[in-house]
This record gives structure tokens, C-alpha cells and sequence, in this order.
């Protein structure tokens, strides 16, 4: 017998200010905590140095987290040259303190140039990636380094905001990348490349693919509205669940076809015939009042149907 969920079922996208010096998953927590939620999960994470938009899916939300988890990121980071440290950034063993003062900004903005476009970087050792199943930071912690390939990422935008000279000069910068980029090896590729050392000092991240900052709620206003107002009003700040996918085509069902999709079984639909193609991804729709409801997802396949990909739990 299956072993049932503890907590409501809630389904949808809060988007939270994750603070400083917490894991993306002692956030998620305190999220799925303050919901009384029974599923929840993130997408994509935050080191406890780093703040920002960080999306957290509840319920039904979590079987689309892939779409976020693939979109690009924007960062506001600061990197500390002249220093470099284990880790990449300002939590590691510092490595080197040679300090840089005669670095000016001109030299850095030279630099940049080259670390725009696409890329190949190598995955930092303080990382959630794994080998042979053990996460790769915990392998650094007990002084191990295992050999990385280096990975494709796209730096679509990388813009000087100020620059800070004197002994460990700093820079402020904005980077718009595709998923997957560490801005911390970013830092360190940089400083290399300078002949100084560098190491990322700040990081907040600012927009995850249509997600913005200013879109977020901190975990302080989540307990303070708990407290004055309830579950109903916390479940207000809620984005639906496809929130985070509104780039994908969407395709409203009759009931009778809505029927049999749910039941996964692919569906003809002209419209997908006419204006889709072989793989395409789409959000499919039951056409009902007084809203449209969220089925899932469907991929078309070579006949022009479309077939379920992600359901729903309804």
C-alpha cells in the first residue's frame, strides 16, 4: 500500500529571495514548511553565499521544473582580484593574497571580451555535480580532486558596472548566462587570464529565465503573512504551475479529446498539424470555465498528435 504524503496538496511557483548563508535546500524547506505543502522542490540552486530569485515548485509544479531548470540566469556578482581561494569564492581557504594593485579597469574590460559568447568551462570541484554518485564538494572537502571536462555554456551579456582599484581591486558586474555557467569559475577563468588570481566575492542572482527580483518574497515576509493572515493568503502568492514554461505553444482541448490525453493516449489536433513539428513541446489546455485547466505537457510526434509527456494528478 502506498505510503501517503504528509501535508496539503498546493500547486504552484513561489518565487522567494533566497537570503544569505542558506542552502537552496534549508530554504526550499522552510518554504514547504510554512505551505504545510507535501511535495515541493526547487530549480536550479543558489549557494548559501549567493541570494536571489530562486523558484520553488509546490505539488503538481514539480513535474515541470526541468523548463526552469534549463532557462538562462542573470546575475549581479563582484570579483576580488589579486586573491584566489580553494572554492572559487569567498567561503574557501584563500590560496593566494598576492594582491593586484597596479590593475586597472582597462586591463579587466580586455579580458572580458574574451569570455563572451560560447564558451567551454571546466565544473568547479566545490559543486552538486557527481562522480561515481558522491557529490563533487564533498570529494573536495576531503582534499580530493577529480579530473573535470570542460562543458559548453553561452555568456550572452558580460558588463562592467564599476570597477574599485587598490591592493585587491574589485569589480562589479552583470552577467546574463545560459544554464549550467559557474560564475564562480567565471571569476577565477578571468583572474587567470589577468595573472592576478580572482574570486567571487558576491553573487545575487536577479532573474531566472521570466523571473525577476522583484518578483520574489523573502522568507521574512512568508512568516509575517503566515502569521497575520493564513494559509489562503500565502497560497496567493502563487504563480500557476505553467508559469515558468509560457514560451511553449499552448493547446486547448475539447473535453472528449482532454479525456483520453489525460489517459495517455496521443490526440490529433489540426491546429498542432498546421503550425508544429516533430518534437515540438507543448502546454495543453482543458478548455473549461471559467478558466482554462492545466493538463500537462505533450510532445508531438511524427503523425502531428500530440502525445502526454507530463501529466497532471487532478
Amino acid at each position: 500500500m502506498a505510503r501517503r504524503r504528509k501535508g496539503r496538496s498546493v500547486n504552484g511557483i513561489l518565487l522567494l529571495d533566497k537570503p544569505l548563508g542558506i542552502s537552496s535546500n534549508g530554504a526550499l524547506q522552510k518554504v514547504k514548511y510554512l505551505f504545510e505543502a507535501a511535495k515541493a522542490g526547487h530549480t536550479g540552486s543558489l549557494d548559501p553565499l549567493a541570494t536571489g530569485v530562486l523558484p520553488v515548485c509546490l505539488g503538481e509544479a514539480t513535474k515541470f521544473t526541468q523548463f526552469l531548470l534549463d532557462a538562462d540566469k542573470c546575475y549581479r556578482a563582484t570579483f576580488r582580484f589579486g586573491m584566489a581561494t580553494v572554492s572559487g569564492d569567498a567561503d574557501g581557504e584563500v590560496t593566494r593574497d598576492s594582491g593586484a594593485p597596479e590593475l586597472t579597469e582597462a586591463q579587466v574590460l580586455d579580458v572580458m571580451d574574451g569570455f563572451r559568447g560560447d564558451i567551454d568551462q571546466v565544473p568547479p570541484m566545490f559543486s552538486a555535480l557527481k562522480h561515481q554518485g558522491q557529490p563533487l564538494y564533498k570529494l573536495a572537502r576531503e582534499g580530493l580532486e577529480i579530473e573535470r571536462k570542460a562543458r559548453p555554456v553561452t555568456i550572452h551579456s558580460l558588463a562592467l558596472v564599476e570597477f574599485r582599484s587598490g591592493e585587491f581591486p574589485e569589480a562589479d558586474l552583470v552577467v546574463h548566462c545560459s544554464k549550467g555557467t559557474y560564475i564562480r569559475t567565471l571569476a577565477e577563468d578571468i583572474g587567470q587570464r589577468l595573472g592576478c588570481g580572482a574570486y567571487l566575492s558576491v553573487l545575487r542572482r536577479t532573474a531566472a529565465g521570466p523571473f525577476k527580483e522583484d518578483q520574489s518574497v523573502t522568507l521574512g515576509e512568508l512568516q509575517s503573512l503566515r502569521e497575520k493572515s493564513g494559509l489562503d493568503q500565502l497560497d496567493q502568492l502563487l504563480l500557476p504551475m505553467d508559469a515558468g514554461m509560457t514560451h511553449l505553444a499552448a493547446l486547448h482541448l475539447e473535453e472528449d479529446l482532454a479525456f483520453y490525453f489525460c489517459r495517455g493516449q496521443a490526440v490529433m489536433v489540426p491546429q498542432v498539424y498546421r503550425q508544429s513539428e516533430e518534437g515540438d513541446i507543448v502546454r495543453v489546455f482543458e478548455m473549461s470555465q471559467p478558466l482554462p485547466q492545466l493538463l500537462g505537457v505533450g510532445e508531438v510526434t511524427e503523425d502531428g498528435r500530440v502525445a502526454p509527456k507530463r501529466l497532471v494528478v487532478r
